[in-house]
This record gives structure tokens, C-alpha cells and sequence, in this order.
């Protein structure tokens, strides 16, 4: 089929150069893109114009294409996507003949004159910025920048009403409270003693007192590069208390509802995060020193890494 033949349903620019018959309903293409004859566009799209879409391409329903963004042969693009102009999608480098499909799941954004290199996956609903270039998987949700990217925040879930983030002290100098609850469900703010003295400072806590469990093991994150991020995934049964020791990082964490970023900025701080809670962490300092005490030993069955898994195992508590 060539330019020249009608698709019903389709709207198509005179200059549009279309091949492929797979077009859904109620899409738009502008003038000068070129879809090869293998490309395959969903429904009530909008393609701009000098897009290129090679043969072995599928598009999703809603998808937008901005102005001269090329998708190689190998791309996914699920619906309700946002690709803005000139983003490159690469199938190959020179260092990378032949690296897998990329695959930009429901709902991602990608920002203008963006680059994705072979073989990465953009979550769900994850925000790629204007200018990055992405060279490993960005997980859902999620936010980055730079060259190569790098995660510098997260979007918030919707939410009837979205809670601002905590990025100060979780407790205010005059509160009582020494344990409250945070927005997430299954997570507790905790107010760590610290003792002040003339020879040093001390913090410690105690079972059944600051600390809800009795751990059965414990883990030091530390010398952590350039604010790399840690965590990404939940835990079915255990329980892990969370105290940064030295430096400063951010947790965040999620419920599948709810989502609240904070600071762990002192060694009188500690977050206490039950099973079935989304755990993240980044924004690391460079002398950054963080404490994870764990309810039980180390089972890999317990993990669960994949957030469109969580999110379903949430829904049935919600």
C-alpha cells in the first residue's frame, strides 16, 4: 500500500510517505514522516511530522510522536505514551551491533531529543527528560536526567488527595511523639535517642522498644557513586528498619496508593517498613552510611522486583 491509498478511519498528510496498512482508527500523520511497510500504529495516535517508524515497530494505542523522533527496528512502545521531538530510539551502536527490543511501557513520557539505547525498558508512567540519555533500564515511575541518565526523583501516584513528600525532619523539635505512622501504609516513622557528650555523641536503640522486631541480620550500604539507586523492590514477609547512620539519602516508599519520599538525615531518625511496601533508595551523599536491620535471614523468595507484581499483590489489601 502506498501514500496515495485511502485508510479509513486514518488521518493522513498528502506528504505523509505511509506503507504499512496497520493503522488504527483515529489516528493522525503529519506531513513528511515515513512508516515502513512493517510498522504497526495503534489507535487515535498522533505521529508528527519526519517521524520515522522502521518495520519493526509496534505503536500502542494514544501514543504521541513529536516532530522528528526515529524509532528503530526493535521498538515497543506501549499506550498512552509521550515521545517528544526528535527522541532517538536506537537498535545498535557501534559498541552494540544488536542489543533487544526497547520497550517504553504504559503511560512513560519521553523528552524532547532524548536518546534510548538498545535493549532498555522505561516503566510504567516513568518520565525520561529533555536531553537524557539512557543507558540502563529506568524503573516505573521514575524520573532522570543527564548523560548517562540518572534518577532524580519520582512521580506521584494519582491520588484523591497526593501527600506532599517528607524532605525535612520527619519529627518537629516539640513533638512527643517518639513512633507515628507515615502516609505509606506499613510505615513508621521512629524517633531515635541520641545522647550528647563532651567526648561524642551516641545512638542506640532497643528491641522492643525503638526497634519493633529483633533482627536476624543487618546490611551497611556505603560509598555509594554518584547517587546511584538502591533498593527497587518489596518484600513479602519481611520487616526491615532503616537508619542512616551518616551523610544524608532519601527513602522512598510506596503502598501502590500512596507514595512519600524521606530524608534520612541523622542517626535519630529511623523508619521502620513492614512487608508489602515498595522500598527505593537514592540521592545518596558521598559519606552517606546506612544501617538496614532485617527481620530474617536472606531469602531470595521473599523479593518481589517486578512493581507491575507488587502493584497487584497491593490492590488485594487495598
Amino acid at each position: 500500500m502506498t501514500n496515495s491509498q485511502a485508510r479509513p478511519n486514518a488521518l493522513q498528510h498528502p506528504a505523509a510517505l505511509v506503507e504499512t496498512a496497520h493503522i488504527g482508527a483515529g489516528t493522525r500523520i503529519a506531513a513528511f514522516a515515513h512508516l515502513l511497510p512493517g510498522a504497526v500504529v495503534g489507535a487515535d495516535c498522533e505521529i508528527g511530522g519526519q517521524v520515522l517508524l522502521e518495520n519493526d515497530v509496534r505503536v500502542g494505542d494514544r501514543v504521541t510522536i513529536q516532530s522528528g523522533a526515529q524509532l528503530r527496528d526493535g521498538t515497543r512502545i506501549e499506550d498512552d505514551v509521550c515521545i517528544g521531538p526528535n527522541a532517538i530510539l536506537l537498535n545498535a551502536t557501534p559498541r552494540q551491533p544488536r542489543a533487544g527490543h526497547i520497550v517504553v511501557r504504559e503511560g512513560a513520557s519521553i523528552g524532547a531529543n532524548a536518546t534510548l539505547l538498545p535493549g532498555v525498558t522505561i516503566g510504567r508512567k516513568a518520565v525520561v527528560e529533555v536531553g537524557a540519555v539512557v543507558t540502563h533500564d529506568v524503573p516505573p515511575n521514575a524520573i532522570v536526567t543527564g548523560n548517562p541518565a540518572r534518577i532524580v526523583g519520582y512521580v506521584e501516584l494519582p491520588h484523591p488527595n497526593p501527600p506532599a513528600a517528607i524532605v525535612a525532619q520527619p519529627f518537629r523539635p516539640d513533638e512527643p511523639a517518639a513512633r507515628k505512622p507515615a502516609q505509606v501504609r506499613g510505615v513508621w516513622l521512629q524517633r531515635m535517642p541520641v545522647i550528647t557528650d563532651l567526648r561524642g555523641n551516641l545512638a542506640v536503640g532497643e528491641i522492643g522498644k525503638e526497634l519493633p522486631f529483633a533482627p536476624k541480620r543487618y546490611f551497611v550500604v556505603f560509598d555509594v557513586s554518584s547517587r546511584e539507586v538502591r533498593g527497587e523492590h518489596a518484600h513479602r514477609t519481611l520487616h526491615q528498619f532503616l537508619v542512616c547512620l551518616k551523610g544524608e539519602c532519601a527513602l522512598v516508599v510506596d503502598d501502590g496508593v500512596t507514595r512519600e519520599e524521606i530524608l534520612l538525615d541523622s542517626p535519630a531518625i529511623g523508619v521502620h517498613v513492614e512487608p508489602l511496601v515498595w522500598g527505593i533508595q537514592y540521592k545518596f551523599s558521598s559519606d552517606a552510611l546506612l544501617l538496614v536491620l532485617a527481620s530474617d535471614k536472606y531469602d531470595p523468595d521473599d523479593y518481589i522486583r517486578d512493581y507491575d507484581e507488587f502493584e497487584r499483590i497491593a490492590a488485594k489489601l487495598s
